[in-house]
């Protein structure tokens, strides 16, 4: 079945070309313009894919990618953004965004992005399922990757896509050292080099919501001077 992909992005011309290059790629692909009536469609619809401009009418992109993260439901961000400062491009990824691309972009480029999005997705659902038990269960830790959610001392957890992610990948592989740099690539694909201060910050937001006492982990653990691993069980 193809993948369908909801672009909500206000250049009608921009809009258009975006669905017909990945109409060529057999996605199913439907348009909104405006920020109320995208957020609508992403709420009602089954899509696999959100790309996302970041100044939009009625309703911005950052604001769109928030209430989307509320939702039990899980759907990948792609987000457009005409603006090129640092801070736009890590507001977007701190609020939930899988990836960004800035404009002007080669639709090329985009259409890499977007593959690379379903191929993390791919192996960090459809490979927990295969290899692993539905349920990953350590210490008072219980996490499920096929609903997408986790529980901690029979407490539900609210984590946004990226800090589910990282603990996913962690639970995934404990005892493993990963650098930042490492879990950059894994976890927010390529093109985010420099930006090892975003794991920082999801690590510790992570921590807030996992462990007991964020200060002394018990579960995501520093590796000093090299970055981080999963209590080894």
């Amino acid at each position: 079945m193809p993948k369908k992909i909801l672009i909500i992005e206000d250049n009608h011309d921009l809009a258009h070309l975006l669905e017909s290059h990945l109409r060529d790629l057999s996605f199913q692909v439907d348009l909104s313009f405006d920020g109320m009536d995208g957020l609508t469609r992403a709420d009602s619809g089954n899509y696999d894919l959100v790309i996302l401009d970041l100044m939009l009418p009625g309703l911005d992109g950052v604001e769109i990618c928030q209430r989307l993260r509320r939702k039990d439901s899980y759907v990948p961000i792609l987000m457009l953004t005409a603006k090129s400062s640092e801070m736009d491009r890590v507001v977007g990824l701190e609020v939930g965004a899988d990836d960004y691309v800035t404009k002007p972009f080669s639709i090329r480029e985009l259409l890499a992005r977007v593959k690379a999005i379903f191929r993390r997705v791919d192996e960090l659902t459809h490979g927990a399922k295969k290899d692993l038990p539905s349920v990953i269960r350590t210490g008072d830790l219980v996490i499920d990757p096929v609903k997408r959610s986790a529980h901690i001392a029979g407490r539900s957890v609210d984590l946004t896509a990226k800090e589910f992610d990282l603990l996913l990948h962690f639970a995934h592989n404990p005892g493993k050292v990963y650098t930042r740099s490492q879990l950059l690539d894994i976890v927010w694909g390529y093109g985010h080099d420099g930006y090892e201060h975003t794991v920082n910050s999801h690590i510790n937001r992570l921590r807030a919501k996992i462990e007991e006492d964020p200060a002394n982990p018990s579960y995501v653990l520093t590796v000093w001077g090299v970055g981080y691993r999963f209590v080894d069980t």
